[in-house]
Formats: C-alpha cells, structure tokens, sequence
C-alpha cells in the first residue's frame, strides 16, 4: 500500500509541473548546452504543453522575438503557454536546431511518451530511448517502469534502464547493467556495449561486457539467419510468380518467349494506372486499388499475350531460334511504347495502407507486411493454376495439346484455340507478377529485363512442364541466392548460383523433375 501511494505521488507529481515562460525560452534561445540542459529539465517534470512545445521544436515550427517565443502551424503564431493566437513580430525569427539538439529533443518526447495510455505510442517510446541511453533520464524511466503494465513493454523498459546505467560512475551500477543487457536482442544495445567496452577501465566490468556482448550477439545471428530465409523465401515467390507464366509459354509450349518480362511489366503498369483512376475519383477507396489491380493487370497482359500469339507465334512453332528473336524484338518495342506513353523515369506505385509495416520478431529481425502478402498472394496463384491445369476442361485441353497434338486434334480439339488460350493465361500470370513487383519497388519500362534470367533458370533447373519443380526450384534459389549474398556479395552471389545451375543440368539435364510418360521414355 505504501509503494502504491508513493507511485501515485510520484506521477500526480509529474503531471502537475506546468510549462513556464523561462522554460520554453530556454528551450528555444540560448547556446546548444543550456537548451539540452532545460530539455532534459523539461522532460522529468513536464506535462502536455511541454510535450507539444517539444514537437513544435522537433517540427521547426518555433520562432523567437523579442526574447518571447511562438509556435507557428498554418502561417498563424501562437503563444506555447495557453494556445491561444497571437500576433507575430515582423521580425520573429526561426530557433535552429542542430543535430544534437535534435536527438536530445527526440529522447526528450520519447521519454515523456512513457506515460501515455496507448500501448503503441509507449512501446515506440521505449525503441526511441534505446536508440540513445542517457543516466539523466533515469527517474523518468524508473517513474514508468514501475507504472507499466504491458508485460512486453515493462521488459524492454528494464532494458533501456540498464542501458542508462552503463555510463553510471558507480561500478556496482555498470555491473549490474551488463548483467542485464545479456538478454537483450537489440543492434543498439550491441554497439552500446562495444562503445563501453573501449572506455570501461575494471576489468571485472569489462569481463561482464565481453560476456553481454558474445550473448547478444547470439542472438543478433539468429535473428540474420532467420532474416536470409525470409528475404530468400520473399525473393523466391517473386521467382516463382515470374516463372509459373514461363512455366505455361516454355515449359508446357515450348516457345521461348523474351517478351515475358515486358508482359509483367504491362502489368505493372497496370497497377500504376488503376492507383492513378482511384486517387483522381475514388480517394476514399484508395486503400482498395490494389484488390481492383489484380485482375486488371491479369487482363491487360493476358490480352497483349493474346494477340501476340496470334499475330505472331502461331507462324513459328517448332522454330525455337524465329521464335526467340521475334519475341526478343516484340519486348524492345514494348519497352519503348512504355517510354513512349509513360516516360522513361520510374513511377512510384504506392502500398495500400494495410500493407504498410511488419511484423517484429526480433531487435534486428522485421517481417514487413507487403512480403508476407506477396509470398501469400503467390501461393494463391500457384494454387489456382494448379487447379485450373488438373482439374478443368481448359487444363484438359492444355495437357492433352501438349502431350500430343495431333491425337487432340483428331478428338475434336481446337488446337490453335488452345494455343491462344494458354499463351494468354501465362501472359495473364506474368501481369500478376508485374502487380506484386509494384508494391516492392518503383515500375520503369527495364522492369522485366531483372527477372527473365532468372525465371528461364528456375523453369528449367525445375524440369520443363513440372509445376512442382518450378516451386522447389524458385524457393531453393531465392534462399541460396540470399545466404551466398550475405557470405560473398551480391554479384558473387548471381555467379555462384549460375555456376551451380550449370553443373546440376549437366548431371540432370531433366531437372529436378523429370516429365513421365511414355513420350518422355520414347
């Protein structure tokens, strides 16, 4: 009972502390030393008006006259104090804060957020302070910790308090704070102690710091591997949603089609345009562009595959090297109608709102949410194709076109029908992958020209016309792709992963999976 009222002293305290006149001057005016040391005043007693001056400060939003100080927001002055608006000196001048200023003035709200009621905003707060520990603000941190009760929030708050105590000038302190930060999984609390360790002069200190630092850096390596797979796993689903529509056009047609990159890109562009008709007459629905994108960019390339395959591949069958060039020539033109109607400059193509963040696992470990959503959204396009060749008539037509021509002939198929129909649903799959690629980078006309390569490499290090292959292949690549990278570089990287993809053909010219049949044993 008594700790509990002393508590409640301690914060009926802190909010009773208003924001003074001579406070905010010396905030705002003065050498940088004087300020920083009225911020730190200020933050271990402040309330709301100190907190908004403090932003206002951190938002250049201050100006000074006269030895009086205001807060401007919308061309209008006001006074920091009551809020109320005041006339603004003709030659009021902006505070300028310098680099230093500005990290004690964001620790400063950091700190003061420790007490807000949104669980958010305090966690925040907390990953602020670990950013830059400092003893003075230990009563502000005590004061919180011991208020919160958010058991997440309470653990990462002893954290920053034991980082705080690092710098303490009694030994028993600093010991006590090495022995804590041993459970940390934060970056900053490494370098934190890497700094100590080149300033700490007691050896048993030091031995306490070595010991901290081997176990967060344990942690650290665990949190990178688990990164290297989820970035290799993130860029195989990429692969894979490029190389399903190669899947179709090369491994169930065998047409050798270089234009394949240029229809992802069409469907990237798509996407862009469809951004562009709902921020113009549907603001309020922005954040549902990209469920209205998806089967736009499908469309889009799947009609442009259509009339290639019509126009031009039908006449070259069983011709691989016509094929190739007019299809490498196809894709050049395409690149150019981009730049032609879009310029040759990147566009950005915005994430909705619900794809923006991720996921925290670990200190050094974030899974943002457009990947997750892209490797599931992959996932999906794999299902659904998986399902359209097995088990409908279209797929029926597809396999059995592929497996012998002119038998499916004979029984009634419109091969040429087919034809048009396949190409077009790999065209179709390619505009899905342009989609998902918008939401991770910007979409320029060389967009396409990044993945052909690597998809051919994946369709074919898979075994040709084999869907299981092409997803055991992209995923295997991606993450091989992202460890080597991490080990060697990322151009290293690229030759590694050629050079293993060569020797494996060479022993296995079929692929992981081979084509069964009795054309295939022929």
């Amino acid at each position: 009972m008594k700790r509990l009222l002393v508590l409640l002293a301690s914060l009926l305290a802190l909010h009773a502390h208003a924001l003074t006149p001579d406070e905010a001057k010396a905030m705002a005016i003065g050498e940088s030393d004087a300020r920083i040391e009225a911020v730190n005043k200020a933050a271990a007693t402040g309330d709301d008006k100190t907190i908004a001056f403090l932003q206002a400060l951190a938002d250049d939003a201050v100006k000074t006259a006269g030895g009086k100080v205001f807060v401007v927001k919308d061309g209008k002055a006001y006074d920091p104090l009551t809020g109320a608006e005041t006339a603004l000196p003709a030659d009021a001048e902006d505070v300028v804060s310098n680099n230093r200023m500005r990290g004690e003035i964001d620790s400063a709200l950091a700190a003061m957020k420790l007490f807000s009621k949104e669980d958010k905003l305090r966690a925040a707060a907390v990953t602020e302070l670990q950013k830059e520990p400092d003893e003075a603000k230990l009563p502000m941190i005590e004061k919180a910790y011991a208020a919160e009760a958010n058991p997440a929030i309470k653990e990462q708050l002893a954290l920053v308090r034991a980082a705080a105590l690092l710098g303490s000038s009694d030994k028993a302190k600093r010991l006590e704070a090495a022995q804590l930060l041993t459970s940390s999984r934060s970056p900053a609390t490494k370098t934190l102690l890497l700094e100590r360790l080149k300033q700490e002069p007691e050896a048993d200190v030091k031995s306490a710091l070595e010991s901290s630092l081997r176990s967060v850096e344990h942690s650290l390596a665990w949190g990178d591997r688990i990164g290297a797979v989820f970035s290799g796993i993130s860029l195989g689903s990429i692969l894979l949603l490029v190389a399903l529509g190669l899947a179709i056009t090369y491994g169930l047609m065998g047409v050798i089609n270089m234009a394949h990159g240029e229809l992802m890109m069409i469907g990237a562009y798509a996407t862009y345009v469809v951004q562009g008709v709902f921020r113009q007459y549907l603001p309020g629905a922005f954040d549902w562009y990209l469920v209205a994108a998806i089967p736009v960019a499908f469309a889009a390339s799947a009609v442009v595959g259509a009339i290639l395959e019509r126009g031009v591949i039908r006449f070259l069958y069983g011709r691989p090297l016509e094929t190739l060039l007019a299809t490498w020539g196809i894709s050049l033109m395409l690149m150019q109608l981009v730049r032609t109607v879009f310029g040759a400059q990147n566009v950005a193509v915005e994430n909705p709102s619900w794809m923006s963040g991720g996921v925290i696992l670990m200190g050094n470990l974030q899974l943002p949410w457009n990947r997750i959503l892209i490797v599931a959204f992959a996932f999906a396009v794999l299902a659904g194709m998986a399902f359209l060749i097995s088990r409908t008539r279209l797929g029926l037509f597809v396999r059995g076109v592929t497996q012998n021509r002119p038998i499916a002939s004979c029984m009634g198929v419109n091969t040429a029908r087919v034809d048009t129909y396949a190409f077009a649903l790999g065209s179709g799959i390619a505009g899905l992958a342009g989609c998902a690629l918008s939401q991770i980078g910007n979409v320029g006309p060389d967009l396409g020209q990044a993945y052909i390569v690597d998809s051919f490499m994946v369709v074919v290090l898979g075994g040709v016309g084999q869907l299981a292959g092409t997803v055991y292949a992209a995923l295997g690549l991606g993450i091989l792709n992202k460890f080597i990278e991490g080990w060697a570089g990322a151009v290293l990287a690229k030759i590694a992963v050629l050079v293993l993809i060569v020797v494996f053909i060479q022993k296995r010219p079929q692929g992981l999976f081979a084509v069964k049949g009795r054309s295939a044993e022929a």
